[in-house]
């Protein structure tokens, strides 16, 4: 037992280091005016109150808020078919298709969004897919679409992996029992599949949802420097401005945003197993 905890300080360490004290300064940054002497720190609401009052910071919230939802919809849209076919495949194809989804995630995330610049600009490749039919050019980069398809693109492979990774689990004697029954195969989808594949869907929710509502590269290379996010104020604060107090209340902002919708997930996210016994 001593040698195990022995074993667990260099992680609890390097948790201090590298979650807690970056939080903890975040925290003290966002109840601080900016230019404070560490003798003289003056807390306040000041910044949180600035952030609240201004319309164009809450309109950039909102969009940021929307964007996440419709790409989080389009992954649970797209993955979701995806996953079941994988996972209803026979076991021999199984890992070629996983292979296939993860191989583009072993690219840095900078380099895969850049090759959507030239796939999607004027003269890129899908214009000049178009052109072959007639159809075009259409203006897509530094538009919503294109921020939208770079977010999707980047973090649907998590959707998919989650949701594929419940239905792997899912005992198939069930489907049988269904079938034996008398369900036909949309109930038994309905049914046993959907509930039993929900934990993979609402795990597949967070990990969409949480980077693409904080994301800052993905709109400032495809939406152009107008599309702004919240990811890119924050940034902007921190990189350009220099106010770390007004980025830090930012970021704290989104920190309660991200871990109320964390909350309502995990309140969706039912036992099916404790569902099908009520039943």
């Amino acid at each position: 037992m001593r040698q195990f905890r022995s074993m667990v300080y260099p992680y609890v360490i390097w948790i201090t280091i590298m979650i807690v004290v970056p939080m903890l300064m975040i925290l003290l940054y966002a109840f601080t005016t900016a230019g404070n002497e560490v003798t003289t720190i003056r807390f306040t609401l000041d910044n949180f109150i600035r952030f609240f009052n201004d319309a164009v910071f809450l309109d950039v919230l909102k969009r940021s808020l929307v964007i996440a939802v419709a790409t989080t919809v389009l992954c649970v849209l797209l993955g979701y078919p995806i996953a079941y076919v994988i996972a209803s495949g026979p076991e021999k194809s199984k890992m070629f298709w996983i292979l296939m989804i993860t191989l583009p995630t072993w690219i840095n995330m900078l380099v895969r969004t850049y090759a959507w610049v030239g796939i999607l600009q004027d003269d890129g490749l899908l214009n000049r897919l178009l052109g072959l039919f007639g159809l075009g050019p259409f203006p897509m980069m530094y538009t919503t679409f294109a921020v939208v398809l770079g977010m999707v693109y980047n973090f649907i492979p998590f959707m998919i992996l989650q949701i594929h990774a419940s239905l792997a689990k899912m005992d198939k004697s069930l489907l049988e029992a269904a079938s034996d029954l008398g369900a036909n195969r949309i109930q038994c989808f309905l049914r046993v599949t959907l509930p039993l594949s929900l934990p993979g869907v609402l795990s597949g929710i967070t990990l969409v949802f949480l980077p693409a509502v904080s994301s800052f590269f993905i709109p400032k290379l495809l939406g152009g420097g107008q599309y702004v996010l919240i990811g890119n104020v924050i940034e902007t604060q921190f990189m350009t401005s220099g106010d770390w107090n007004f980025g830090s209340a930012i970021s704290l902002i989104m920190a309660v945003i991200i871990m109320i919708s964390m909350y309502l997930t995990r309140k969706v996210d039912t036992d099916p197993a404790a569902n099908g016994r009520s039943e």
